[in-house]
């Protein structure tokens, strides 16, 4: 059995070697931002729930339903909040609308929105 010899890279080997990593780092770069756009829209997915849930909270023993939902987002994410609730009723309703920001620059992508609805507590 012989074994293969590892041979020492040419000059014109090597650069080629320097040539494609250099094409692949922007590519690598968008696919990074990509990635961490994908990881915003869904953390503003899953806070939009959760403002939602605080404001129907809030709505249900007669506070303040957006500030319970601003309370619970950060500031970027506070920008385009927009929070509707239901008229008065045996149900405390609650929608909840926030603008997914994008990473490079300072505008949004989309809008997506929860709702919730809890019994209203009290007399």
């Amino acid at each position: 059995m012989t074994h293969a010899r590892s041979r020492p890279l040419r000059d014109g080997e090597r650069a080629q070697a320097t040539v494609e990593l250099v094409a692949l780092l922007p590519l690598m770069a968008i696919l990074a931002a990509l990635l961490w756009q994908l990881v915003v829209a869904g953390q503003a997915v899953w806070l939009a729930g959760s403002a939602a849930r605080a404001a129907a909270r809030a709505s249900a023993i007669g506070h303040d339903g957006a500030a319970a939902a601003r309370r619970v987002l950060p500031a970027r994410l506070q920008r385009g909040l927009v929070v509707r609730t239901a008229p008065s009723g045996a149900d405390a309703g609650v929608r909840v609308a926030i603008a997914i920001p994008a990473i490079v620059g300072s505008g949004r992508l989309t809008t997506v929105s929860a709702s919730a609805r809890l019994q209203r507590q009290g007399p």
